[in-house]
């Protein structure tokens, strides 16, 4: 039997608590909007470029888990002095049933169709029958580290826009890869020559583990020194900040005649967005899904690359 503890706390305290409460023995310990669900939800975004002057929830619930036999009361205590609080604050128990935890995440992410033909199948499940028709495209991914399972709607959008037209022989980037799930479908499509690349270390470590898995040979590198010839699609699912602050970059990536697909923008700041590109390409709304954008566009042949 396990043990949550839940406390609700002003911003100011809610990291320093919350690592205290793991340094005191917890399991595992999150943060959370205490006000989710009601008027007073508070949106944070850690985007690169964003006004950061708002760092915490107004109210924070911090959830920690605690083991079995565990003295409680003393590593709240010992919590409370690691994070320099004056005073203890209150907490309530919740009593956690043991679990099969692998088993029950697992249960959480079955197989997922993209368009008509596109399916990702985690390794724990069988392969739907549908999936077994041979025009079928299927990726073999389970969740892990790096981001992109072709759960959320911004993967979907860039997945279902390789399926509707990538070209059989096209040479394609996919920049900010995550699980390296986008350039794996774009190989599995019929690409050419595949680059992808990402800030995290994590990120590479897992794309190149996923291509392995799926029999595809893909090029997975750091972005730092990132350098590749301009190919014909390039992908990125960042988001919005990141992506206006990267359009030299990926303005320069993309070959005359090629195509830029652009997603993680959420329907309000699609305009500001593309507007970053504009001296380059024209890129227009794609598609949405819940209330996220994918934008695509092309960059005329006779425009030379932006070095």
């Amino acid at each position: 039997m396990f043990t949550e503890v839940v406390f609700t706390e002003d911003g100011t305290h809610a990291e320093a608590l919350s690592d205290a409460l793991l340094g005191a023995g917890a399991l595992s310990a999150t943060v959370e909007d205490a006000d989710t669900g009601n008027a007073a939800e508070q949106p944070l975004f850690g985007e690169p470029g964003a006004d950061h002057s708002v760092a915490a929830w107004t109210r924070s619930r911090i959830v920690a888990l605690f083991g079995a036999g565990a003295d409680i009361d003393s590593a709240v205590a010992i919590a409370v002095q690691l994070a320099g609080l004056p005073e203890s604050p209150s907490f309530v128990r919740r009593a956690v049933a043991d679990a099969d935890w692998v088993r029950m995440t697992q249960a959480q992410f079955g197989p997922i169709r993209i368009g008509t033909r596109l399916w990702i199948v985690p390794s724990w499940h069988a392969l739907p029958a549908e999936a077994a028709r041979p025009d079928a495209v299927v990726l073999k991914l389970d969740p892990g580290l790096a981001f992109g399972t072709g759960s959320h709607a911004t993967t979907r959008l860039c997945l279902a826009w390789l399926a509707a037209n990538l070209r059989v022989g096209q040479s394609v980037i996919d920049y900010g890869c995550g699980s390296g799930i986008l350039a794996i479908a774009a190989k599995k499509f019929g690409a050419a020559e595949t680059v992808g690349t990402d800030i995290d270390p994590q990120a590479i470590s897992a794309a190149i583990t996923n291509a392995g898995e799926n029999a595809v040979a893909i090029r997975f590198e750091l972005s730092t020194g990132f350098d590749a010839e301009p190919a014909d699609v390039v992908l990125a699912n960042i988001i919005s900040n990141p992506l206006k602050l990267l359009a030299p970059l990926l303005s320069s990536l993309v070959a005359p005649g090629g195509r830029l697909v652009l997603s993680g923008i959420l329907e309000r700041q699609w305009r500001e967005v593309a507007d970053a590109y504009a001296p380059t390409l024209v890129l227009e709304v794609w598609q949405a899904e819940d209330g996220w954008i994918c934008l695509a566009g092309s960059r005329d042949a006779e425009t030379l690359p932006w070095r």
